[in-house]
């Protein structure tokens, strides 16, 4: 089996990955998790027993964490499905679920935090460095994980026309319409092909690919993408040179 026939097996992940598993109290400290866990988070280094959960999570991730334990200690029947995010560390893409545990009574009496990691599922394998001590080359996406109605879905970078940032978060658009990506912006500008993807402006970056019309409109410069979606995507004043050359528009120096 190739691994664009195991990606398209609902039992994927399963089969193929191995599972981190953490368990928290109620206070959402960590008191225990398996071996595989340890071996991908940096354990040696944070030393997260008896810490909060998010002691191990880079800053731009813990409001994501924090969000996703706030929702599944909710109302226990409005979140008897657990809770799902997509997270990025560093060369690594996890997707996580939470899940509250509760004594006979229904109280909290800590959480489960599954994770796998999927990198495998939304990313090229990384160019080989020249050097033994050059530092690894970045995992491009060639799959955007998106969540919704927790579950999980991926969409080709090919398919993506734009990607908006909102927060934390990101709105992705494609020729069906919005999705929403746990990821920020930032985190997937450094994961996609700079070749295919470009950000023109703090809150958006587009697939230079699907840019149908470039234009002005006093002093400011917009795109146009291809498809039903024909709100225009405003364009910074630094990225308007090297917008145009990636379009064929300025000479290459």
């Amino acid at each position: 089996m190739d691994m664009q026939a195991g990606i398209s097996s609902p039992l994927y992940l399963f089969e193929k990955f191995e599972v981190g598993v953490i368990h928290l109290d109620a206070e959402r400290r960590v008191l225990a998790m398996n071996d595989f866990a340890r071996q991908v988070l940096p354990v040696g280094e944070k030393q997260p027993f008896d810490k909060l959960v998010t002691s191990f999570h880079p800053e731009r991730s813990k409001p994501k964490v924090d969000f996703l334990l706030n929702q599944a200690s909710g109302c226990p029947m409005a979140n008897a499905v657990p809770m799902t995010m997509i997270i990025n560390i560093p060369e690594q893409v996890l997707l996580i679920k939470v899940t509250r545990l509760g004594d006979f009574t229904g109280a909290t009496t800590g959480f489960v935090l599954v994770f796998y990691d999927v990198t495998q599922v939304v990313s090229n394998p990384p160019a080989p460095t020249p050097a033994a001590d050059a530092a690894p080359a970045p995992v491009r996406l060639n799959r955007i994980p998106m969540v919704s109605n927790h579950r999980v879905a991926f969409v080709d970078t090919q398919d993506v026309l734009s990607l908006e940032s909102q927060a934390h978060y990101t709105r992705v658009l494609t020729r069906d319409g919005f999705h929403f990506c746990n990821l920020s912006i930032g985190d997937l500008q450094s994961r996609l092909d700079p070749a295919q993807f470009m950000r023109v402006h703090r809150c958006f970056i587009v697939n230079l690919q699907a840019v149908s019309e470039l234009g002005r409109e006093g002093s400011k410069t917009h795109v146009v993408l291809k498809g039903k979606h024909r709100e225009p995507v405003p364009v910074s004043r630094d990225a308007v040179a090297r917008l145009r050359t990636a379009l064929g528009l300025l000479a290459r120096h």
